[in-house]
């Protein structure tokens, strides 16, 4: 069970570094409007908000260049037919308006769920920027 959870991630990894080929993306997320995908940019409801803001108006049309690889281990937790997966990145990018490099690093959070028909499909995202430590930082 695992092992399919961790091909869908890598999956999920080529889905952001070849957004302009949303079949991969229509492979491993579940075409429900119940989906939902927060990130820095936006709170995406339902696989066609997540297509379309996301994938398309962010990773498609903002970047050229994407690259978002795994840090560290994957955290996975089995709860019958849900899983919650957690894992770090790196995303190294460039803006395709003006050529300029972008590096961010952060965390991620993903609930997947498992059909008999369909397998495992991600039905939520909530990724955020690094941990502060500053003192009096990140309130």
């Amino acid at each position: 069970m695992n092992q399919e959870i961790r091909e869908l991630i890598n999956k999920y990894l080529r889905s952001i570094n070849e957004a302009e080929d949303i079949s991969i993306a229509e492979e491993i997320w579940s075409s429900s409007p119940d989906v939902s995908f927060i990130h820095p940019r936006g709170h995406e409801h339902g696989w066609e908000r997540v297509k379309e803001g996301f994938y398309f108006g962010t990773m498609r049309d903002l970047l050229s260049k994407r690259r978002l690889e795994l840090v560290g281990d994957v955290a996975i937790q089995n709860f019958g037919d849900i899983a919650v997966v957690e894992f770090y990145w790196d995303f190294n990018a460039t803006f395709r308006k003006d050529g300029e490099p972008l590096n961010t690093k952060g965390r991620e959070t993903q609930v997947l769920h498992r059909t008999k028909e369909k397998g495992w499909k991600i039905v939520h995202v909530h990724y955020s920027n690094m941990p502060v430590t500053e003192e009096k930082a990140g309130f």
